[in-house]
């Protein structure tokens, strides 16, 4: 039987917390969960209390709008163009917020914030997990800046709904890929001034050396095959699909494998950049953690 003194607390124990009690409950997926909502909503509220880290995220793309749609499209097909140009534009856009993930995960290890994180008791990759999480919603945010924009240089969705939505989904698993890129360069870094270069640095060349601007059959030699098979390409490519957006009459028509199968050759570039990136992310963060 029972007694009173087995079910007492020990003299002097302090009682658990209910708020301790209830986090031993959580089962480690839940947790995981749980501490990947706290770090994104902690790096959402960064940027709602430094609005020029927001404006930086949307100005920056609607200056690529109106340069190309109006100071070069005139003399690349006009209205044409600047329906050919927008899905470019949105791969491009997302393409550049893995700088922002690098930036801010710089930031974080500079200013100690990461070894905070690593004294309490949460998932490591949470914290990764947050910061690309909280990024993909600037980026959501700046999609839909763009799509305003587009509409109104002129641009729009010609195709279903559903085709539209596909479309969507496809940039932003890209937007997550090209995150963890983000990340992995910022943990990489020693300093934020490194994150900036480093975080840009390779991005351009990524970016136009692609036909998220212009056809990629134009392009010379070697080019043209890094062009034809770069995951920037096969984005864009996608969308210009999936919306129904056609190329100026002009433009040579892209041929090969990548362009016929554009939408599943983009899904596959993101999950596998997924793949690479997550895991050596992850073993950077430890490695930086131990430090």
């Amino acid at each position: 039987m029972t007694t009173a003194t087995e079910l007492a607390p020990e003299a002097g124990a302090a009682p658990t917390p209910a708020k301790h009690r209830a986090t031993q409950e959580y089962s480690p997926r839940m947790r995981f969960v749980r501490d990947s909502a706290i770090v994104a909503h902690r790096n959402l509220l960064t940027i709602l209390r430094v609005p020029t880290l927001l404006v930086t995220a949307t100005i920056q793309p609607l200056m690529f709008v109106f340069l190309f749609a109006y100071i070069f499209g005139a003399s690349l097909g006009g209205s044409q163009y600047r329906e050919f140009l927008l899905a470019g534009i949105f791969t491009q856009t997302v393409a550049f917020s893995a700088a922002f993930t690098t930036v801010g995960l710089a930031g974080d290890l500079q200013k100690g914030i990461i070894d905070r994180m690593r004294a309490l008791p949460m998932s490591r990759l949470a914290v990764l997990m947050g910061r690309t999480l909280s990024d993909l919603v600037v980026s959501v945010l700046s999609l839909a800046v763009m799509v305003g924009c587009g509409y109104i240089v002129g641009w729009r969705i010609n195709g279903s709904i559903a085709d539209a939505a596909l479309a969507f989904g496809i940039i932003l698993l890209f937007a997550f890929a090209m995150s963890w890129v983000g990340a992995l360069t910022g943990l990489l870094s020693s300093n934020v001034e490194v994150a900036q270069s480093a975080g840009l640095i390779w991005l351009f060349p990524l970016t136009f050396i692609s036909s998220a601007f212009i056809s990629a059959a134009t392009l010379p030699g070697p080019l043209r095959v890094i062009a034809e098979w770069n995951p920037i390409t096969a984005v864009a490519a996608s969308g210009r699909k999936l919306f129904d957006n056609g190329a100026p009459p002009f433009f040579p028509q892209p041929t090969g494998w990548p362009a016929e199968h554009c939408v599943e050759y983009a899904v596959f570039c993101s999950l596998a950049i997924l793949a690479v990136a997550m895991p050596l992310a992850l073993l950077c963060y430890r490695k930086v953690a131990s430090r």
